[in-house]
């Protein structure tokens, strides 16, 4: 067991790609990987997912105390021969001014030798400057080397490596040549997602195949170090139950992928049997209990899903008559009337009397922290039986518009948009649907909630 940390020095230096090539490439050798994302992020986690063949987890001091992300981390790392975490943003970015909460100190926690990935477009001698400067400002941090990305070419390679070579003591690892066939589009998310993307295999053998071929894999597996052992009997790995007492129905596909693997299996621990569906071909819900919609992008989907109006009418009757539902950010634009994108409206499930409306810019992006209202029907209480309050994230561009009907509101935002006028989460009947993402954590444990509401109502 040892570990890596692949990080940069800015967002979008390509630290994504060279972590699924390098996740990839070592899988191929028969290495079992296991890959971790710092932060808040169901995209980048999808594809690494793909690329080691095994369930990416997310390490967030937003959501997760230090101890609950070493013990997190060491229960996964020790089922793989190397884990990759990789970092989020830059490496020393963060909302804590101290950095208490950026990559270096996840990396400094854990113990993980640092890969700096490095973005060479337009510079050459001015990388070594940059490395200087980031081994500087953080002695203490233990950097394994340098992987220069977006290379022109070898002339430009060979100018880089001597610059590396001359004034730093930092390895240069590898140098990723610019290809426009390892490049995976973006959008107003980030990435599009591999449930999106029918080559998303393809897409990432084309990028191994490309990393493998600039990288030192070698030298960067003795790079690695070994993972020290750490208590691994965190409270959210007890066993399951036995048997599972409730069927969960979870929305599944091109429109909806936004789901936490810790999640899903909080719902299974809690005695939940998770059944998936297709929002855009599936004519019938499949017999369930309860609903979980999750986040997505149904706005790059809204055709399909308003052509499928059997299940809308399912989901809709399903939720009138009482069924226990949930449903996060995308699930919440299905679950209203309409969605207009780009001048385009579509017509959705309308079981909340109000239009999602995509705009061109963020309306909610981050941290947020809600307080329960006592509205919800399942909601987070303290240790003394009050109202809690608890992190959550959000990111969306879309906003709730003409709402009509007289709904409750689960959560008070203390921090971030929410539904605007510092409420999120709709109420009605026994569904919770809001912009804002949950996980399942030690100080939420949403899912066990969410079962035990649908485990009342059978």
């Amino acid at each position: 067991m040892s570990h890596l940390l692949i990080s940069a020095a800015s967002k979008s230096s390509g630290k994504t790609t060279v972590t699924l090539g390098l996740s990839a490439a070592l899988r191929e050798r028969g290495i079992k990987v296991q890959t971790f994302k710092k932060g808040p992020d169901y995209i980048d986690p999808s594809w690494l997912s793909v690329a080691s063949g095994r369930p990416c987890r997310n390490l967030d001091y937003n959501t997760m105390g230090a101890d609950e992300i070493g013990a997190v981390f060491a229960r996964h790392d020790g089922a793989a021969d190397v884990s990759l975490i990789e970092g989020t943003k830059g490496l020393f970015d963060g909302l804590d001014p101290k950095g208490g909460d950026c990559t270096a100190a996840l990396a400094a926690q854990l113990g993980a030798p640092v890969v700096l990935v490095f973005d060479a477009e337009g510079v050459t001698r001015g990388v070594a400057p940059l490395i200087l400067g980031y081994r500087a400002f953080a002695p203490e941090i233990n950097f394994a080397g340098v992987i220069i990305n977006k290379v022109a070419g070898a002339r430009h390679e060979k100018k880089l490596r001597a610059a590396i070579e001359r004034y730093t003591d930092l390895p240069m690892l590898g140098a990723v040549w610019r290809c426009p066939e390892i490049e995976i589009n973006e959008r107003h998310l980030g990435l599009i997602p591999p449930n999106e993307s029918a080559e998303a295999k393809d897409r990432i053998a084309a990028i191994a195949e490309k990393v493998a071929g600039r990288v030192d894999l070698d030298s960067l597996l003795e790079k690695a170090a070994p993972t020290p052992s750490a208590p691994t009997d965190a409270a959210d790995y007890k066993s399951p139950p036995g048997r599972a007492d409730v069927r969960i129905g979870i929305a599944r596909d091109a429109a909806f992928g936004f789901y936490y693997a810790g999640d899903l299996e909080g719902l299974r621990r809690a005695g939940a049997e998770v059944v998936e569906f297709n929002a855009l071909r599936d004519a019938a819900l499949p017999e369930v209990d309860g609903l979980f919609i999750g986040g997505g992008f149904p706005e790059t989907q809204m055709a399909a899903l308003e052509a499928n109006a059997p299940l809308k009418r399912a989901i809709r009757d399903a939720i009138e008559g009482g069924m226990p539902a949930f449903a996060e950010c995308g699930g919440l634009m299905y679950l209203a009337k309409s969605i207009t994108w780009n001048g385009e409206r579509r017509e959705m499930a309308g079981v909340i009397d109000a239009d999602a409306v995509m705009h061109k810019q963020p309306v909610g992006k981050g941290y947020v922290r809600v307080r329960e209202t006592g509205l919800s029907p399942w909601p987070l209480l303290d240790a003394k039986g009050r109202l809690a309050e608890f992190p959550a994230h959000e990111f969306h561009y879309s906003t709730l518009e003409n709402m009509k009907g007289d709904y409750r509101f689960a959560y008070e935002m203390l921090r971030g948009e929410g539904l605007g006028k510092t409420r999120d989460g709709i109420v009605h009947k026994n569904l919770l649907a809001s912009f804002i993402h949950q996980r399942d954590v030690e100080s939420n444990r949403w899912t066990k909630r969410f079962v035990d509401f649908i485990r009342s109502k059978k």
